[in-house]
């Protein structure tokens, strides 16, 4: 049968965040805006707006399971979006389910934060991450307490990014390694160490779904078969720019724009016919 390959599949599995800041809306948000289709599997429902998450209530994990297996069944999906998943139960599922697609690449945003609120086990959670998932990641992208979070031995930015590796994950970015009052450093490991550190500026602007979209962004690129060094830059670039243009549209935190590039054409419209 012939696939249209000119859309590259993209399966996200990941919560519902109803703000729309990040979870399953910043996954098909940011895949579509890349010229990707999205398959979102949701995982966990959420009460929540761009302040802050009030209730999490985990899907049962055979549900789970049937959402992906029907999609991985059917359509050629090029690249796998773990986010937040909820619960061990639910880890577990996906583990089962990645066992058996090995050929596609797995890309990890290990979202810890959401799993220091009393709202769930987190300390379970974020172990059956390091256990479960992480041996299953081409990259994992944690920002630098979702890195210290994994790795409970590292005393080092470049310890932790060791620990993580030596799971089985082949990449880890870790975002916000350095920074100063007018930089943002990231920083790419693999096997051998430091690959390289990426300067951005800092903006000045506090936004929800950071992680989300820089994790999407580079499932994206991936499924569109650039290297992984080519996706992990063009997917900063991509965040970099979603969160300069990110927009204020509730009390809390800004939103990503990750459609900033048609405002951009709009506004280069208008000042032609100006």
């Amino acid at each position: 049968m012939d696939f249209d390959n000119s859309t590259p599949v993209v399966m996200s599995l990941s919560s519902h965040d109803p703000s729309g800041s990040s979870g399953i809306q910043a996954d098909i948000e940011t895949t579509a805006s890349l010229g990707c289709h999205c398959t979102p599997i949701i995982t966990t429902l959420c009460a929540k707006d761009t302040h802050d998450t009030k209730e999490i209530v985990p899907l049962d994990a055979p549900l789970i399971i049937e959402q992906a297996r029907a999609i991985l069944e059917d359509m050629p999906v090029k690249a796998i979006k773990l986010g937040f998943l909820g619960s061990v139960e639910n880890t577990e599922a996906i583990h089962t389910i990645l066992r058996d697609y090995p050929h596609i690449p797995v890309i990890l945003d290990p979202v810890t934060s959401v799993c220091e609120s009393e709202l769930m086990d987190a300390p379970s959670v974020i172990r059956a991450t390091e256990t479960l998932l992480l041996p299953m990641a081409t990259i994992a992208t944690p920002d630098l307490v979702e890195a210290h979070d994994l790795a409970h031995q590292g005393d080092t930015l470049h310890a932790c990014a060791q620990e993580i590796l030596e799971s089985g994950c082949e990449y880890v970015l870790i975002s916000g390694a350095k920074r100063t009052q007018s930089t943002y450093e990231n920083h790419l490991y693999g096997k051998q160490g430091l690959i390289k550190a990426y300067t951005w500026e800092r903006l000045k602007l506090f936004s929800h779904g950071c992680g989300a979209t820089l994790a999407a962004s580079i499932a994206s690129y991936l499924a569109h078969g650039l290297r992984l060094e080519d996706a992990v830059e063009q997917g900063q670039q991509y965040t970099w720019n979603s969160l300069a243009a990110s927009r204020r549209l509730g009390m809390g935190k800004r939103i990503p724009n990750r459609f900033f590039w048609t405002q951009k054409r709009t506004e280069k419209k208008n000042s032609r016919s100006a």
